[in-house]
């Protein structure tokens, strides 16, 4: 059994106990509500347990628990993406709703188009999805669960976020965070970035930078999306520099094939086959049951109560 938890074993801690302290609290307060009678504190107690235990099941799912399967002996040509961390910042601001794209088509078309083609080109690496409009967020913990993660890309869409209120850079933090973690985690693994945006064009929002000093990066692109007359160019090679990588503007119907490093330095092109099953889904389906019996328990007693106040009342 591994784990790979979605934040580090400290933060994960702490909030773990936030939510049983919390919990502790709720059954003193159960307790008082249900008042002598060894029926109703039973029932409550019952109940207070489900929900407890549905909370944590869902920090154990958190910990994205998995099992490695035996590692072969044998020895295979690795697949494309390798030990490789590939984090890509998407720009989901009102921009990306822009229909200039090819033949009209939304900018967010394009980058969903050209990360699912990433995907399929190297289906061995780990994935991670910053996303931002007003501000930035992590859409997708870095994984190698790229079955999940297709769908997820395929539903990506521009946000209601107003143009002059994006920052290009706003995901700077959150990467440099994420490029932190990730040496944490997978030591000797090599982190790349792209970037799919416009530059916010037309913002008046004053624009941040990247700063990766403590977060190295092998490699990546700054892709532009949209009429080079409409987009801020300038800023998209300005985001290139600070992360080392290329500029690219992209049309419809152009090849996408970003020149990625497939392994890391001194692993050659060579490595044992080690294949990992996830198993954060069963907790969180444990969860979701316990969490769907006390909703029903909890509309069911609503309905009763309001019966018995109708009742009362006629």
């Amino acid at each position: 059994m591994t784990f790979l938890p979605v934040l580090p074993w400290a933060i994960l801690a702490v909030v773990a106990g936030a939510l049983v302290v919390a919990r502790l609290v709720a059954l003193r307060q159960v307790l008082l509500a249900a008042g002598r009678l060894p029926g109703r504190r039973s029932r409550a107690v019952l109940r207070w347990s489900g929900v407890t235990l549905a909370v944590l099941l869902i920090i154990a799912a958190g910990t994205r628990p998995g099992i490695r399967a035996n590692e072969t002996h044998r020895r295979t040509t690795a697949a494309p993406g390798a030990n490789l961390n590939v984090f890509l910042i998407v720009d989901r601001s009102a921009d990306s709703g822009v229909e200039d794209y090819g033949t009209g088509e939304p900018r967010i078309t394009g980058m969903r188009d050209d990360i699912a083609s990433l995907i399929e080109l190297y289906p061995a690496a780990r994935y991670a999805v910053i996303d931002f409009g007003s501000r930035a967020a992590l859409d997708w913990p870095l994984s190698q669960d790229v079955w999940s993660l297709r769908p997820t890309i395929a539903a990506l869409s521009s946000g209601p976020d107003a143009g002059v209120d994006v920052d290009a850079a706003a995901a700077g933090t959150v990467l440099r965070y994420q490029l932190i973690q990730a040496a944490q985690q997978y030591p000797g693994s090599r982190n790349v970035v792209l970037y799919f945006g416009s530059g916010a064009p037309g913002s008046r929002m004053p624009q941040g930078g990247f700063d990766l000093t403590q977060g190295p990066v092998a490699g990546g692109a700054v892709l532009g999306y949209g009429r080079t007359d409409a987009i801020n160019e300038d800023e998209l090679r300005q985001i290139a520099g600070q992360l080392g990588a290329p500029y690219v503007h992209r049309d419809q119907g152009q090849t996408f094939k970003p020149d990625l490093p497939g392994t890391p330095d001194g692993t050659g092109i060579r490595a044992d086959a080690v294949e990992r099953t996830e198993l954060y889904w069963l907790p969180a389906l444990l969860a979701a049951g316990l969490l769907l019996t006390e909703i029903y328990l909890s509309v069911r007693e609503f309905r009763r109560g309001r019966i018995a106040r109708r009742d009362l009342t006629s």
